[in-house]
């Protein structure tokens, strides 16, 4: 099983590594300007980003290709969560409150993402902007007071987008859902 993570200069690009490595997995990181050619994954995660930047369409490089174009489960963080919503259509801009640090998520659907996790969780947050419409054909999957969409999931493709970083130790059962991705991986894998 091999998951790349694709870098667009988020502070906790190393940290998704990290986890996926160890749970087992084959990864590493990648520019976000690598030709989607040169790409031989089971799995992409679109890495969060400096401010702004998944609002910032130049900054993300080739992210709309792989999205568009790879057969892949990708998992969008943060910006990589932001501009996938508004790469498809929807819409991502300033967040009405902005969250930092820990903030209660509530999930609405555990789907694949989630399952068999508490209803909510604590998560760690860093950002200014946020999802503000989800694009045609994704629905919801965990809200939090100030943040409708902390995560999304599209309902044929194995598109899947969280506002809040997992891979910080801050955030609760964040390895599980780094697993649940790998599983998404593994059984896209198999069909």
């Amino acid at each position: 099983m091999r998951v790349l993570v694709v870098d667009n200069g988020g502070q906790w690009t190393h940290r998704e590594w990290r986890v996926l490595r160890d749970l087992g997995v084959e990864t590493e990181i990648i520019p976000n300007t690598t030709p989607l050619e040169n790409i031989k994954a089971d799995g992409l995660v679109l890495s969060g980003g400096a401010p702004r930047v998944g609002v910032n369409q130049e900054k993300m490089g080739k992210c709309g290709d792989y999205i568009d174009k790879a057969t892949v489960p990708i998992l969008g963080i943060c910006a990589g969560h932001q501009f996938m919503a508004s790469h498809l259509g929807g819409k991502a801009g300033p967040s009405k409150v902005p969250e930092f640090g820990k903030v209660l998520v509530t999930i609405d659907d555990e789907d694949d993402l989630f399952k068999g996790l508490p209803e909510t969780l604590v998560a760690w947050e860093s950002h200014n902007d946020e999802v503000l419409e989800m694009p045609k054909g994704f629905v919801a999957l965990a809200h939090s007071d100030n943040c409708q969409i902390q995560a999304m999931k599209h309902t044929s493709r194995p598109l899947y987008g969280l506002q809040f970083h997992p891979e910080v130790e801050r955030t609760d059962n964040g390895y599980e859902m780094f697993q649940a991705f790998i599983d998404i991986c593994q059984a896209h894998k198999k069909d």
